[in-house]
């Protein structure tokens, strides 16, 4: 080899260098990232797709494609909007107590108080058990002749009880109570964990300076619980809005229509009447609005961290 073919050569510049390390990192995501594309990405692909078309159960003839014709038709359909607005009052419902109650558990819990180990273990009981038991075991809890919530009331003078699930002014505010119930430990184990990050000297700081408990919570406590907080408060809502198992084991929509929330809604439609391509048009729907939802979250919590 020549001098001059020597000096030609050159190590690899840093963008083959990088374009390796791009490709490698690909093929390590890649496992992890399939099972998203195929049980998640696919079937939402397939839902948007399908809800332009009249795609039904039961029928021989292919699906044809009739553009926005079923959001047309959403637009108009009063059940639908009705079951949204059961639904925000749902979500909104379950959400707030829940995080009000889950912040004082929260609080009480991060004390020195004695058995908390049990205290925080017993907390988290409804957070191990599937959403099917929770509801069958509301309904025994309801049940107007021999559930415990009406014998209660029965042994302490307050009357016959009543059938709270399938009473049109009560069973939304019981399904709410079911909800609240539920949800409480996955909120509580959250703030909870939040609390334990905040650094102790700055609440003893605060009390050497005078600070009482109530403005301790508010200038050190709750600045640095306010991003966790916001956080699962909206994941909550988001859940809670799509709640479908333990509503349908509880009341499956009843009673009028009283309970029945927008997954139920298009439960119904696609798999009791078959209209496929009309709850598709539902879903996406429900998609848009918790994507603008997120994306108002997301800004809010961007210019948060901007100010800050």
């Amino acid at each position: 080899m020549t001098r001059t073919a020597r000096s030609v050569r050159r190590p690899p510049d840093d963008k083959g260098r990088r374009r390796a390390t791009d490709h490698g990192a690909w093929f390590l995501v890649l496992p992890a990232l399939i099972p998203i594309l195929i049980l998640s990405v696919g079937p939402l692909l397939y839902g948007i797709l399908l809800s332009f078309t009249d795609a039904q159960s039961g029928r021989t003839r292919p699906t044809q494609w009739i553009g926005a014709l079923n959001f047309t038709d959403l637009l108009h359909d009063t059940l639908f909007w009705e079951s949204f607005r059961i639904g925000l009052l749902w979500a909104v419902g379950v959400t707030v107590p829940q995080f009000l109650l889950a912040l004082g558990l929260a609080l009480l819990l991060n004390e020195d108080l004695r058995l908390r180990w049990l205290a925080r273990t017993l907390a988290i009981v409804p957070w191990a058990m599937p959403e099917v038991v929770v509801g069958v075991m509301w309904r025994l809890v309801y049940n107007p002749d021999a559930g415990i919530l009406n014998e209660t009331l029965r042994d302490l003078g307050l009357g016959d009880g009543r059938d709270w699930l399938s009473g049109l002014g009560t069973a939304l505010p019981a399904v709410i109570v079911v909800g609240i119930w539920a949800g409480l430990p996955t909120t509580t184990v959250a703030l909870l964990a939040g609390l334990q990050n905040t650094a102790r000297e700055l609440h003893e700081a605060a009390a050497v300076d005078g600070a009482g408990a109530w403005r301790r919570f508010r200038t050190v406590t709750w600045p640095a619980l306010r991003p966790v907080a916001l956080s699962i408060t909206a994941l909550n809502l988001i859940w809670n809005f799509n709640s479908f198992a333990l509503v349908y084991v509880l009341t499956s929509g009843g009673p009028g229509g009283r309970t029945r929330l927008p997954m139920l809604f298009a439960y119904e439609e696609a798999f009791r009447y078959g209209q496929f391509g009309y709850a598709a048009a539902m879903g996406c729907v429900m998609v848009a609005v918790i994507s603008i939802l997120l994306a108002v979250i997301l800004v809010g919590r961007l210019k948060g961290g901007d100010e800050s």
